[in-house]
């Protein structure tokens, strides 16, 4: 069996999210005890007992990701990393995913992340931006009506192409609007501001290239057990060095979710794709993108379980 590792990105978080994991699993419970003293914050308590807006907070929402995709593989790691062929985040996800490879520490990832939440927050605080999903317009439809919709002071982009019908738009909320308005007599089915603290993945988030460079230059980054494919370039990054100027160009490119799995597919054909973290954002993505191909979720200890009897 061949397995691709899944890490779901900002807005897969949940209430409680990990607190049945630490208490099955003692390298679970190692997972969030690293992640809270490296920060000095109790990502462990927001998690198992916050609320949805303290959890949802862009500065705790991407370590408490990482932490519980980090004690997920933790449990996993020695039945499933034998099988593990290559491995890819969404957004944040991807850090999670460099984790898991053995290219960056769980201690300085979380600072790391932590960090790029920070930055992410101010920059949207700076220069107000809005997102919106554009769904049932395709890839074309949705560039054409970013264009549309962008003037010189006020851009709209494409940031995430999420699936062949489903993107989602950022920048400048006046642009987004427009955008929106026009997706609807372009005729989407749907467009839908969402609840986001800024323009991610879009030239508005350039305020916090300078931070991330800095935080990503203080991080030691080596070389990983496993490819990694890139948001950015939707193909593996070459290296560790490689690995990090991409990390910095994701914050303002667009993530090229549906190019990156048709990559991972043809790559390694009939794999098994595996959603290390809360819920199933990705694997129905990728249930969209390439219709029939296999997935499992590994979220709670019942899916873990699953997963350590199916690989036993």
């Amino acid at each position: 069996m061949d397995v691709i590792l899944l890490f779901p990105g900002q807005g897969s978080q949940k209430p409680g999210m990990g607190a049945d994991l630490v208490a099955e699993y003692a390298v679970a419970r190692q997972a969030f005890d690293s992640v809270d003293h490296a920060l000095g914050v109790d990502i462990s308590r927001i998690c198992f007992s916050g609320s949805e807006d303290e959890l949802t907070s862009t500065q705790n929402a991407q370590p408490a990701l990482l932490a519980h995709g980090a004690a997920v593989w933790a449990a996993l790691r020695d039945r499933l990393a034998p099988l593990v062929r290559a491995a890819a985040g969404h957004s944040l996800g991807e850090f999670t995913a460099y984790n898991a490879a053995g290219a960056i520490q769980l201690e300085e990832a979380a600072r790391l992340v932590r960090r790029r939440g920070e930055l992410m927050l101010e920059s949207g605080m700076l220069r107000p931006g809005a997102m919106a999903a554009i769904i049932g317009l395709g890839e074309a439809g949705v560039e054409d009506v970013c264009k549309q919709a962008s003037r010189a002071e006020s851009v709209v982009v494409p940031a995430n192409y999420n699936s062949p019908d489903q993107l989602v738009i950022s920048g400048e909320v006046a642009a987004v609007e427009r955008a929106m308005a026009a997706a609807k007599q372009a005729g989407a089915k749907r467009a839908i501001r969402l609840k986001v603290s800024g323009a991610f993945h879009s030239p508005l988030m350039e305020e916090a290239s300078d931070g991330l460079r800095a935080a990503l230059d203080s991080t030691g980054i080596g070389e990983s057990a496993f490819p990694i494919y890139t948001n950015v370039s939707s193909r593996p990054a070459t290296g560790a060095r490689d690995a990090s100027r991409l990390l910095l160009e994701q914050l303002s490119a667009p993530v090229r979710w549906t190019s990156l799995i048709r990559n991972l597919a043809r790559d390694y054909p009939g794999s098994l794709y595996v959603e290390m973290g809360p819920g199933s954002v990705l694997a129905n993505l990728l249930k969209r993108i390439i219709p029939g191909t296999e997935t499992a979720t590994c979220g709670t200890v019942a899916e873990v379980e699953l997963m350590l009897a199916r690989v036993q």
